[in-house]
């Protein structure tokens, strides 16, 4: 293949509903506008012919008149990917793929594509494009990681339908890359390029400035927005003139900051999700994340609520030594502190992470493989005190305790603010998961 007017089709995936069900996930309207296809094609040479497609909004046109076809995808996506490349590629169309699952998969990825990228897209991209539309891929491409973010380009949302995501939209967009915490289950750190970098703020404030007549909510999609507290300070200072809304996930040990909650609330903070993972200090030892004071919980949600700042807590149980009684006690814990929204996680080993060398090499695992292709809360390992389908039901019973009516009315005030009325529409979001027929807890749903 040798073409001058190439045209490129670049796919977001759907998912499928369950292992069993292989129905795909659709939803009328997102209220997420994504980052990875603009992304993706404003790095794409000009040359090139763009359409961008995300499968849960759009049915795909296996018969559509391109020459190659880009899917980005997690491990969630990936049996969807797959048969997308496979339909694409019986009818003659070149097929790559990139994201963090290929991150980890490289090799079974490129049984079912023509190339496979792994790692940061930027330093491979125009050249996967160039050797595609040349017929000279390579089978796998991959990227030495980006010293620093400096200079990206703005995403192309001129080549998204906004009117699919909603009146009241949130813009995905990222100010920094990777976190300079090492907690022993995470896995980002990996595919998001390993050191902590940020982009310069002026750059990050001019492109919120571009997209903000498009919309003035938006989101912060990276690991750690106070990953370096003086550049996340500095940025804020250029955000209070946009007068926007934002939110984002930092880490507990802000939340004791009163300097940089008093600047985050000033420049338009309204939720932030923050891994506090247990409210047991053996457990967060066990995690290798001490930084986490249970002692001054209870201070950091007072912060919070003096400032008007909405917040949500991820929590992770599974962990050897957690005493039986943690799920009955982090349930009171949370009613006691009038905790807004909370995510129960089940502890997932993800390849990569030396919980998964650890787990794996104690047969622990129950299919290596299989972990993260499916979405809801499955237990993929064996616990020590229950099966695999106990912790399942531990871990949905949480959720329609927490997301239960009465709960809702003790822990969350009389909307009287944009951050109050975040805080009953995420509740009212997670109720309808909690009780839906499925109950497997599938934050993609809602």
């Amino acid at each position: 293949m040798s073409l001058s007017h190439p045209k490129l089709l670049i796919i977001q995936p759907s998912h499928y509903r369950s292992k069993t069900d292989r129905t795909i996930f659709k939803t009328r309207r997102r209220q997420m506008v994504p980052l990875a296809l603009p992304y993706l094609a404003a790095l794409t040479p000009r040359e090139w012919s763009v359409t961008l497609l995300d499968e849960q909004l759009e049915d795909i046109n296996f018969d559509a008149p391109v020459d190659v076809v880009a899917l980005t995808a997690w491990t969630l996506h990936s049996p969807r990917a797959y048969d997308i490349a496979t339909e694409f590629r019986r009818r003659g169309v070149t097929v790559i793929m990139g994201g963090p699952h290929v991150f980890f998969y490289a090799d079974e990825a490129a049984e079912y594509c023509d190339a496979v990228g792994v790692g940061e897209a930027e330093p491979i991209w125009t050249t996967m494009l160039e050797d595609a539309a040349a017929g000279r891929l390579k089978k796998i491409y991959r990227a030495t990681p980006l010293k620093e973010l400096d200079n990206l380009p703005p995403p192309r949302y001129d080549l998204l339908d906004l009117k699919k995501f909603g009146p009241f939209r949130t813009f995905a967009v990222q100010s920094s890359r990777g976190c300079p915490f090492v907690c022993d289950f995470c896995s980002e750190r990996f595919y998001l390029g390993g050191r902590y970098r940020w982009r310069p703020v002026n750059q990050m404030v001019d492109e919120i400035r571009r997209i903000k007549n498009k919309g003035s909510h938006f989101f912060f999609g990276e690991s750690n927005f106070g990953g370096k507290k003086s550049r996340a300070m500095e940025l804020m200072e250029g955000l209070v003139p946009l007068k926007i809304r934002w939110s984002t996930l930092w880490s507990s040990n802000l939340c004791l900051d009163t300097d940089f909650l008093d600047l985050a609330q000033k420049s338009g903070v309204m939720h932030v999700n923050i891994g506090i993972e247990s409210i047991d200090a053996e457990t967060l030892a066990d995690m290798k994340k001490g930084w986490n004071k249970t002692t001054r919980y209870g201070e950091m949600f007072e912060n919070m609520r003096r400032r008007d700042i909405s917040y949500s807590l991820n929590f992770i149980f599974g962990y050897d030594d957690e005493d039986p009684d943690v799920y009955d006690n982090t349930l009171r814990f949370l009613e006691e502190h009038k905790v807004p929204a909370a995510y129960f996680n089940i502890l997932t080993p993800t390849k990569g992470t030396a919980l998964f060398d650890k787990m794996l090499k104690a047969g622990r695992i129950i299919d290596p493989e299989d972990i993260d292709r499916w979405p809801g809360q499955v237990c993929h390992i064996w616990p020590r005190d229950c099966t695999p389908g106990q912790m399942e039901q531990r871990i949905q019973r949480m959720y329609k305790s927490f997301y239960g009516m009465r709960s809702i009315f003790h822990r969350l005030p009389f909307p009287k603010s944009r951050s109050d009325m975040a805080s009953w529409i995420l509740n009212m979001s997670e109720r309808r998961m909690a009780f839906s027929s499925t109950g497997n807890n599938d934050f993609d749903i809602y």
